[in-house]
């Protein structure tokens, strides 16, 4: 598929766009429903929160090297195979009643996680002529707000309702189906040429990677933090019962933000990168001073409306910045981004157990600021205004 089209490939990108859902799903349903699993399988919440360690460390032990080893491979078949993975990643999930081998499923899901999120932007590209890069990876990163707008509350809910290994088994029959329809609706696209391939040292010089790959990891660690976490930082306020809803003005939010994003980010993007710190720094703040029902909620939209864009704001970043190697840029943002999943789950387990739910905010709030601080400078070649 040729990005000289005068149009967007609606369908190919939306195939793309659940691709993206169900990641996001599984990494982040556990945050749901971690006293189920806790008491399940016989651990505290605090290590359950591990599961999306897991996730995020197979990620990033495979996004760099898998990335590498496949760039002259056709797209889709790599998609295929990364869709294939989540529906084993989560079926075993659903059926193990060791707290160890859940473990094991979830690095394998992070591997086919770190896989496809190396593809998506690329993919994305290749599915849109050149002037509507951003608008078509925005498209094909709607499943992130989706995901958890929809998904997340509805598979808290399926899993309060029918158990949480119910949640678990229903996506891995997403993804078994998303496979099928991928195979007959999704165009393939090729690989990169072997001549003239840039290294990964080569693509890590170049400027501006470095700068969004710090940025990448300062912001979702502040969020995986708060978000791994939610649960407890919601029984300051005693709503812990309203998880779900709060989750669902978050994600609602996001949508908005990724409509937003889609619509200015070939024109705007170091403006929608400065909005975005500054709604997530308000939101962080909020949450440390109040508990009051209407100050989460207002943190939860606005949270929302700075993450929502953040995917495709930082990968058309990377992709400006490194040109016809952005495959292996992208593969170095994810590399980035479950670095700080990981981080966020292990920081904010630690945090939790140690100084209590009261500290989470303020530890994210100091991250954001000093992302904020450096991104004028460390950033400008990236992230043009």
């Amino acid at each position: 598929m040729s990005a000289a089209r005068d149009r967007l490939h609606a369908g190919g990108l939306v195939a793309l766009g659940i691709a993206g859902f169900v990641t996001i799903l599984t990494e982040a349903l556990p945050a749901g429903l971690l006293p189920q699993i806790g008491a399940d399988l016989r651990v505290g919440e605090a290590l359950a929160g591990q599961w999306v360690s897991a996730y995020a460390l197979g990620s990033l032990a495979a996004a760099i090297p898998l990335t590498n080893a496949t760039r002259h491979w056709r797209r889709r078949p790599l998609l295929l195979t990364a869709m294939l993975g989540f529906a084993l990643a989560n079926g075993v999930t659903a059926v193990t009643d060791s707290f160890a081998f859940s473990l094991a499923a979830r690095f394998v899901g992070g591997v086919s996680a770190g896989l496809l999120w190396a593809l998506l932007a690329g993919y994305a590209v290749h599915l849109a002529p050149e002037r509507l890069a951003g608008r078509a990876m925005a498209i094909a990163m709607a499943g992130t707000p989706v995901a958890l707008s929809i998904g997340i509350p509805a598979g808290t809910m399926l899993g309060h309702w029918a158990g949480w290994r119910i949640a678990f088994a229903t996506l891995s029959a997403i993804a078994i189906a998303l496979a099928g329809w991928m195979r007959v609706r999704l165009p393939d696209v090729p690989g990169e040429e072997a001549v003239d391939r840039p290294s990964l040292r080569q693509v890590f010089a170049l400027p501006g990677i470095r700068a969004v790959l710090l940025l990448t990891l300062c912001f979702v660690l502040a969020h995986n933090i708060l978000y791994t976490y939610i649960v407890p930082l919601l029984a300051r306020a005693g709503l812990v019962d309203q998880a779900d809803r709060v989750l669902f003005i978050f994600g609602c939010a996001g949508l908005v933000s990724i409509s937003v994003t889609g619509a200015l980010i070939d024109r705007h993007l170091g403006l929608m990168t400065a909005v975005a710190l500054l709604l997530f720094i308000g939101a962080a703040a909020l949450l440390g001073v109040s508990t009051t029902p209407l100050a989460i909620y207002a943190a939860g939209f606005a949270w929302g409306l700075g993450f929502g864009g953040a995917a495709t704001l930082f990968q058309t970043a990377s992709a400006r910045a490194a040109g016809p190697a952005f495959d292996v840029a992208q593969a170095m943002i994810v590399t980035a981004w479950n670095l700080a999943i990981a981080g966020g789950a292990l920081l904010g387990g630690t945090l939790l157990d140690q100084f209590g739910a009261t500290s989470l905010p303020w530890v994210a709030c100091m991250l954001l600021v000093m992302a904020s601080t450096n991104r004028p400078t460390s950033c400008r070649d990236a992230l043009p205004a």
